[in-house]
């Protein structure tokens, strides 16, 4: 039976170990005409529905009525496709080749809603992006690549792990100074996020001095593209290293021309952003003791889920203030309670909230008395050694005795047979 269980956890253990991620993959048309299949980005796996469920969507965004033929996508040769691409007003290469249409297709065709929702969503996001890449000198149409990455979702987390809106693996945040620990992610954080993403953008150029190949070791990593411009013979042009990337990175490029030509031309495929309501004003605040969300939900008349949206670092609805200093970002209305009512916010329900003891006692170990059995124990095992020695006695007393009474049989019977022969002789 032991056996038999030792070899079920073994096939368990064998079965777990080879399940993989489904990747949704697209067939596109290789360098030398072969079919090819290319893992899609992050960003182009979302639909609308997903994206409709963020909170800023719900609350801000609403469909536009006036649009015309929203779901009529009409056809322009190839050559229009190339002009418009050659017209942009961009630093970074945008070539047109099959394989950036077939992820202009995509666009166009089945993620037309989601075009319109990431359309609407960048409101609140590209002038942080924005400001970010002005910040650092680096080229503006960067701000597009959360669209691959992410579709603008700061809860985005890839099967691998990568995370927020610019999908930040964990050492790659952490070598940025992005906090990572059970209560805090702040690879969800829109602002951290961004300039770290930037400052990396800015030393990946350093490494590369071109932006096709900045992008693409953004995405597998510098040590995948070295691998990759080494096997091409040293070359550094992105689409002859092409065949020796990753399959997850081939289609990263073209995704990031296509991006960027569907945030320009958009209305030339009849798609239409939604409509955003001016959102509230915010403001942020330090806070420098533990706060849940749900004290500030309570007493500040505030949806613990409109808390989360604004401060998306925070893993477990806990602001750990006890730990160092933290920032937290409310509406301006909201935010001045908080302060009017500090104190009181603190300590509402703080016990039935914090439930994590600072200290515990540890009952002392009692040395336990002498067990009363063992000494009876003793007792009764002397007892019985006493009495089987006087059983012993006793019988060998009894033996003693019928030995003698046989001796003395004996003996009398001797006696008697030397009388009667005394007797014989007499006679």
């Amino acid at each position: 039976m032991k056996k038999f269980f030792l070899l079920l956890i073994s096939l368990i253990l064998s079965f777990t170990s080879t399940v993989t991620w489904a990747q949704e993959v697209i067939t596109v048309e290789g360098p030398e005409g072969e079919d090819e299949e290319i893992v899609l980005p992050e960003g182009l796996t979302m639909e609308e529905d997903s994206l409709l469920q963020l909170w800023q969507s719900k609350m801000y965004l609403y469909t536009d009525s006036t649009c015309q033929n929203p779901n009529y996508n009409p056809p322009y040769p190839e050559e229009t496709y190339r002009e418009r691409l050659r017209r942009m007003p961009c630093v970074m290469e945008m070539p047109w080749n099959p394989i950036v249409q077939r992820f202009i297709d995509r666009y166009t065709n089945r993620l037309r809603r989601s075009v319109s929702i990431m359309l609407a969503s960048g409101n609140f996001y590209i002038p942080i992006f924005e400001e970010a890449l002005d910040l650092y000198g680096l080229p503006l149409e960067l701000k597009y690549l959360p669209v691959i990455e992410s579709a603008l979702d700061p809860f985005a987390v890839s099967p691998a792990g990568a995370t927020g809106l610019w999908q930040f693996m964990l050492g790659t945040g952490k070598q940025y100074g992005l906090r990572v620990n059970s209560l805090v992610d702040e690879r969800k954080d829109p602002i951290k996020a961004t300039f770290a993403a930037a400052k990396y953008l800015r030393d990946l150029y350093k490494i590369y001095g071109d932006w096709s190949l900045v992008i693409a070791a953004y995405n597998c990593g510098p040590g995948k593209v070295n691998q990759a411009i080494h096997r091409a013979n040293g070359s550094r042009d992105y689409w002859e290293i092409y065949p020796y990337l990753p399959r997850e990175t081939r289609g990263y490029v073209p995704a990031f021309i296509a991006a960027n030509y569907i945030m320009t031309y958009y209305c030339e495929h009849n798609i239409c952003a939604m409509q955003t309501r001016m959102p509230m004003a915010t403001d942020t605040i330090v806070v420098s003791r533990d706060l849940h969300f749900s004290q500030i939900a309570d007493l500040c008349n505030i949806s613990i889920e409109a808390i989360k949206a604004l401060n998306p670092q925070y893993k477990t609805q806990v602001v750990p203030g006890d730990w160092e200093p933290s920032v937290l970002r409310l509406p301006l209305e909201t935010l001045n309670t908080l302060i009017d009512y500090k104190d009181s916010v603190y300590n509402y329900r703080a016990d039935e909230l914090f439930k994590r003891r600072s200290s515990v006692e540890v009952k002392e170990v009692v040395a336990p008395k002498p067990a009363p059995r063992v000494s009876k124990g003793k007792g009764r095992a002397k007892a019985g050694r006493k009495g089987s020695k006087g059983r012993r006695g006793k019988a060998t007393s009894s033996r003693r005795a019928s030995h003698s009474s046989k001796s003395a049989g004996k003996s009398s019977g001797r006696k008697k047979s030397s009388k009667s022969s005394s007797r014989k002789k007499r006679r």
